[in-house]
């Protein structure tokens, strides 16, 4: 090999779809060899929330004798035709036996025709079969206790399944908080805001909830399915997941609070000194007082403000056009016409002294109007 080949630093770490292909896994069997406790993992550190394998624990599975078979002999599971074959019985008492809570199934999942599918492991079947206090339930008569249960509709698969999980999830809680998000993860919503009353301890149990492997089908037309697998049903077993919750709790809290949002602290403002409000100043809505007019000795008069107005009249009048009547040959009455009524100017506005003089008003507008209005004389 060259000296300048570069070789990665092999991690103490490794992701979950990495230890399984190491392992000669299916994902879904590692996934099991990690409930069933097969499989050690730790917690991520990282801030992902998720499990890592440590290389150590990969090395130990590695070097066991018969790797991988005898590995995944640990987690093979076979269904009820399959296991009632493996035990030698039939279905029915196969199914009869999971119901009564005798043999507990290790996986569930709800198939495309929305039918719960229980799973088991042959590791424990073959050793329930081995039992030879086992076989006056796998032969004979079924007991008459036994068969009152099933008339009575007992039905412990979802049940035990759920305390299978609760078993692994406390496995991998590392402190009190942890082990109260997973006996959360069994109840329902109400239950916990009725066990934890704190809304902050009871936002960071949820944080640390986990998500059991039926609680996936949330959202789908099978989510009805799951909940009633995944939720506590019983009275009694929702009264114990309770006990133990607010005993998970009350540990923790005595051990570490949950953490709360910091309450910032401010310095108090200083209020300016008050000043007197000024005076408000004069606005059109106040009283006026008139302004006195000075008197001027020199100001205009009246004879000089009636010698202004005679050129403006004298104009007025050489505008206007008397047409006299025109007889009309034959005796007629003299034709009347139409002449046109002519306002006079308006008389000059006195203006104050020292505006200067008032030039008069232009009278080419009205001579072109009477010039047109005013009838031609027609030739007889």
């Amino acid at each position: 090999m060259s000296a300048h080949t570069f070789e990665p630093v092999r991690s103490d770490t490794c992701t979950p779809s990495r230890a399984a292909r190491e392992l000669s896994f299916l994902r879904g069997e590692f996934d099991l060899a990690v409930q069933l406790g097969h499989v050690r993992t730790v917690p991520d550190e990282g801030g992902g929330g998720g499990r890592l394998v440590e290389r150590a624990e990969i090395d130990r599975l590695r070097a066991q004798d018969g790797f991988p078979d005898t590995l995944r002999d640990r987690v093979r599971v076979v269904g009820t035709t399959d296991g009632a074959e493996l035990m030698d019985i039939s279905a029915g008492r196969f199914t009869r036996l999971a119901r009564l809570g005798v043999l507990v199934p290790a996986k569930v999942y709800v198939n495309r025709y929305g039918a719960v599918v229980w799973l088991y492991l042959t590791e424990e079947l073959k050793h329930f079969a081995a039992v030879t206090e086992n076989t006056h339930l796998l032969k004979g008569r079924t007991p008459e206790t036994l068969r009152g249960q099933l008339a009575e509709g007992v039905d412990l698969r979802a049940r035990n399944w759920r305390m299978r999980q609760l078993g692994c999830l406390l496995r991998q809680a590392e402190d009190p908080w942890a082990r109260a998000g997973a006996l959360a993860a069994l109840l329902p919503p109400v239950e916990v805001a009725d066990v934890v009353e704190d809304p902050y301890e009871r936002a960071w149990v949820n944080r640390l909830r986990p998500a059991l492997p039926g609680q996936t089908l949330a959202g789908t037309s099978f989510a009805h399915v799951a909940e009633r697998i995944t939720t506590a049903q019983d009275a009694d077993e929702i009264e114990w997941l309770r006990s133990d919750l607010a005993h998970s709790v009350e540990e923790a809290r005595a051990l570490s609070p949950a953490p709360r949002p910091v309450v910032r602290r401010t310095k108090p403002t200083t209020r300016p000194t008050p000043r007197p409000i000024p005076p408000l100043a004069r606005t059109v809505t106040a009283r006026v007082e008139p302004t006195p007019v000075p008197v001027n000795p020199a100001g205009p008069t009246d004879e000089s403000m009636a010698g202004k107005a005679e050129p403006t009249t004298r104009a007025a009048e050489s505008l206007m056009r008397v047409v006299e009547p025109r007889r009309i040959p034959g005796g007629r009455a003299p034709e009347r016409r139409h002449v046109p009524r002519v306002r006079p100017a308006p008389a000059p506005v006195p203006r104050f002294p020292g505006t200067g003089p008032t030039s008069p008003r232009s009278t080419r507008r009205l001579r072109a109007w009477l010039r047109r209005e005013a009838p031609r004389p027609t030739e007889v």
